[in-house]
């Protein structure tokens, strides 16, 4: 992967020591998939008529194309396939249980109250995670404009800002997205709009790294509404990941 820095020697600088923190993009690109063991809850479910349960479901991701599955989904023998052109449920055996192509453009029109349906459900969850389980890597797949705004202070920290902006060719919450990193240079928070429901903001904060295989891995996710001021409002809790069993793969 080439990276696309921009404003001077510091943004140069700046990405390629974050990705040196959280296992040297040499590695990274050494490994094919990871998988992880994911609990999901928040409010967000709830507005687009879903139920969410408590119980742990596996999540794979390819590294380095857009490609996820999560199992079990709905049934105990069915799983999710995505790719940003299609998305599908599947049996155990591989038949076809139902199916997407094109599953961007059916959210056409939706706002934050309109009902999903399963297969909304799994291209959201496809893109989404295969983000979030390739962060902070993403930044320098090719395509993606990374420029450095100014720092952030939070609290007693320093907060680096890094914004991406996502080519078409990238399924995502939308296309222009920020990223913050502490001192440590670890990520902190991710901010961003949620296009396909409505474009609300959203301000996710960050936690819990690990190492798996040689790779820093978040463990806890907490994303918000963002308030007027982009900060998150901590009374409106949408969505919320926590993380376990990470494991890359050759």
């Amino acid at each position: 992967m080439k990276l696309q820095c921009e404003k001077g020697q510091a943004m140069a600088e700046l990405l390629p020591r974050i990705l040196a923190a959280y296992g040297g993009l040499e590695r990274w690109q050494a490994f094919r998939t990871v998988e992880a063991t994911i609990v999901t809850g928040g409010a967000f479910w709830g507005t687009k008529g879903l139920v969410q349960d408590p119980d742990p479901r596996r999540m794979v991701v390819a590294l380095h194309e857009q490609w996820g599955s999560l199992e079990p989904y709905g049934d105990p023998d069915w799983h999710t396939t995505y790719t940003p052109d299609r998305v599908a449920i599947l049996r155990g055996d591989g038949s076809i249980v139902s199916e997407r192509n094109d599953p961007r453009a059916s959210f056409a029109g939706h706002g934050m109250d309109t009902p999903w349906d399963p297969l909304h459900r799994a291209y959201f969850n496809g893109y989404a995670l295969w983000l979030y389980f390739t962060t902070p890597f993403v930044l320098a797949h090719p395509g993606v404009r990374v420029t450095e705004l100014e720092p952030l202070q939070a609290g007693a920290e320093r907060w680096s800002v890094l914004r991406a902006e996502f080519p078409s060719t990238i399924a995502t919450h939308c296309r222009v997205q920020d990223f913050f990193f502490g001192e440590d240079l670890m990520l902190r928070r991710h901010d961003y709009r949620v296009d396909v429901a409505g474009s609300f903001a959203a301000a996710q904060l960050i936690s819990d790294h690990l190492d798996a295989d040689g790779i820093r891995f978040p463990c806890r996710r907490r994303a918000y509404r963002a308030r007027t001021d982009g900060e998150p409002d901590f009374d409106a809790l949408m969505v919320s990941i926590d993380t376990s069993r990470v494991a890359f793969s050759l």
